[in-house]
């Protein structure tokens, strides 16, 4: 299933939480869509789980309307950062529940994904751990056999041995069965091993969107020294520079190779060319966009 917003706009008491989105997931992909606290993460997320209409623009799940769109919403299951559950239910109780309400729910798969959760399904729901509800909100979820799972925050509460199992299980499950998976998340490292494409968010729109390789392809690192009056081509796109003694750092945007050649144009003495994480690409693309790391004197 591919997804698309164009234009796509929602407002909240003169608020304007989302400001002409414009946003596509393709079929299979695993994509991270990272950003800053109020970026409208969470906002499109909601339009994407129908729970949201947006005020203009449109939002497609292959090419049709999501809003009000029972067909689609049979073929998508969402996790969100806060699970919920009936306050008496059981876990045994909620699977009868999605059993009820989703066709596609698959009891063999619901047996398939309890041998990794191992869980009690007569313990009420409310007894459980955070991230035992985590655990429960997976299980159900991968129970549907959807074809869009959209994650919020989605291993928030979990420990680090769960949080490899999922994340494991789920990868393999999704390069099977072609899965496509949204997952919103502020863990950046994590992000950065299973997602194949990303997603920039700031101030209701997409900042930046690309493949993950084609994201860390157009972004260097670089460390250097340069000979006493000798400086870098004026013109290069510097996201940020720093100075420890004469060593100086700077993050450059373009084509690591041609970028390297340019710099070796100015004779440094000493040069070191690092790739950058994940982390690094939003800290700095956010720099550019007004969201610059302050220095503060404590």
């Amino acid at each position: 299933m591919n997804i698309e917003a164009k234009g796509l706009c929602k407002s909240f008491d003169g608020f304007r939480a989302l400001d002409g989105l414009e946003l596509r997931v393709p079929q299979g992909a695993v994509y991270g869509l990272v950003g800053p606290n109020g970026a409208g993460k969470s906002t499109f997320i909601r339009h994407l789980a129908g729970i949201y209409r947006q005020d203009a623009g449109e939002l497609l799940a292959d090419g049709e309307p999501v809003y009000e769109n029972t067909a689609f919403k049979n073929r998508m299951a969402y996790i969100p950062d806060e699970v919920f559950y009936y306050n008496s239910a059981t876990l045994a109780d909620m699977a009868r529940f999605y059993e009820s309400v989703y066709p596609r729910f698959d009891r063999e798969r619901y047996q398939k994904w309890g041998r990794l959760f191992e869980l009690d399904e007569k313990r009420l729901m409310r007894k459980l751990s955070r991230g035992m509800q985590k655990q429960a909100a997976f299980w159900l979820a991968l129970s549907l056999d959807p074809e869009l799972l959209v994650l919020d925050e989605p291993v928030d509460g979990l420990d680090p041995v769960m949080r490899r199992q999922v994340w494991s299980a789920l990868l393999a499950d999704v390069a099977e069965r072609g899965t496509t998976v949204l997952v919103s998340s502020h863990n950046l490292r994590e992000l950065e091993d299973v997602c194949d494409h990303v997603g920039i968010m700031n101030e209701g729109k997409m900042l930046l969107e690309r493949s993950l390789a084609e994201l860390q392809e157009n972004s260097v690192k670089i460390q250097l020294v340069l000979p006493e009056g000798k400086e870098l081509p004026p013109d290069l796109q510097i996201l940020h520079s720093a100075n420890v003694g004469r060593v100086r750092q700077i993050i450059l945007r373009g084509r690591v190779e041609e970028l390297t050649a340019r710099v070796q144009a100015a004779s440094p003495l000493f040069m070191d060319v690092l790739p950058l994480s994940l982390e690094e690409i939003f800290i700095y693309e956010l720099g550019g966009a007004g969201h610059a790391l302050k220095d503060f004197l404590l």
